[in-house]
């Protein structure tokens, strides 16, 4: 009797061990290994974030969209308020690591992920900069921020001179970087004509495109040199989310026809441009500077290209302090 209970025992100890080594091994079979390790560098990135003064939030903008934002965590009303508003080729962290920390410094710091990019999404249909704007907007009235100036770099240019054309009132000053706001339909066609894959190469699916997009945008640097196919294809899967959305933005870009009318905006504006762009040419930035007028300033950056956040990001810290704080 005693031998029947004991083995009554040992076969419920090893009923046990036997489902739980079954969930186990289900589940390390069927986790997808790739995408967790290929997303620790977002996670070690947001970590710094939180090290500079900043905690993640979303705002539910209505019933259909939803935009992420990092936020500073104290706001101190000593500091002027700063909104980043980054372009393509990753997320507000990946685009704005360089930055956040000197900035977060001196600034209230207020990052948004687009929609579509990060966190950050909508059901609705519209796929326009003006809407993106209109998006980032509330989503900072509801965070209780109802003055600050913005700074832009590529799409997030558009997005940003929307802004101050369309809260003039709000937006205090403004920042573009390497964002071609005024190009017309003539210099569009021509560009798209000389890089006839380009809104590809922008979302990238496949390492060769990968590969292209970051030898176009950095200058001085060859960031993949060294990193195989292999390890680059993983990462592309790991941030495939929302493709096609990301695409039809582009499309929605490059299809409407320049703004004859595009507004000249009131604020003080702030033009930062490398020398070596490849993706928005630098007589752009003298356009632009020509359509603003006086109340703009040109800054170019030399050995620079188009992500100038990542080629010389000491240089346009350095440049948005002085001008937003006016020193």
């Amino acid at each position: 009797m005693a031998y029947q209970k004991i083995w009554i025992v040992i076969s419920l100890y090893l009923s046990a061990i036997s489902t739980i080594f079954h969930h186990l091994k289900s589940y390390f079979f069927k986790t997808n290994w790739d995408s967790i390790f290929f997303r620790i560098p977002d996670t070690l990135v947001s970590l710094y974030f939180r090290l500079c003064g900043l905690s993640p939030c979303t705002v539910d903008i209505d019933d259909q969209t939803t935009v992420h934002f990092w936020t500073a965590n104290h706001r101190r009303f000593d500091k002027p308020s700063l909104v980043l508003v980054h372009g393509y080729g990753g997320n507000s962290l990946w685009q704005f690591v360089c930055q956040v920390g000197p900035l977060s410094k001196k600034f209230n710091v207020y990052v948004p992920d687009l929609l579509f990019f990060g966190k950050s999404y909508t059901n609705r249909s519209d796929r326009s900069e003006s809407f993106q704007a209109k998006c980032v907007m509330e989503g900072l009235k509801r965070l209780g921020v109802d003055r600050y100036s913005v700074y832009g770099i590529s799409y997030g240019g558009f997005v940003a001179y929307r802004m101050a054309e369309m809260c003039p009132e709000t937006v205090e000053k403004v920042v573009i970087v390497s964002s071609g706001v005024v190009w017309n339909d003539q210099q569009k066609e021509e560009l798209l004509r000389e890089n006839s894959n380009a809104l590809e190469i922008l979302v990238a699916n496949n390492p060769h495109d990968l590969r292209l997009l970051v030898s176009r945008s950095i200058y001085k640097y060859d960031v993949f040199k060294w990193v195989p196919d292999y390890v680059l294809q993983k990462l592309i899967e790991a941030n495939k989310e929302n493709r096609k959305e990301k695409l039809e933005l582009l499309e929605h870009l490059v299809a409407k026809k320049a703004d004859p009318s595009l507004a000249i905006l009131s604020q003080e504006t702030l033009i930062i441009w490398g020398d070596q762009d490849n993706v928005f040419p630098l007589y752009m930035a003298y356009q632009l500077q020509r359509h603003l007028g006086p109340k703009s300033k040109l800054e170019i950056i030399k050995d620079t290209g188009h992500a100038a956040n990542f080629d010389s990001p000491d240089t346009i810290n350095g440049l948005i302090k002085s001008f937003v704080l006016g020193v």
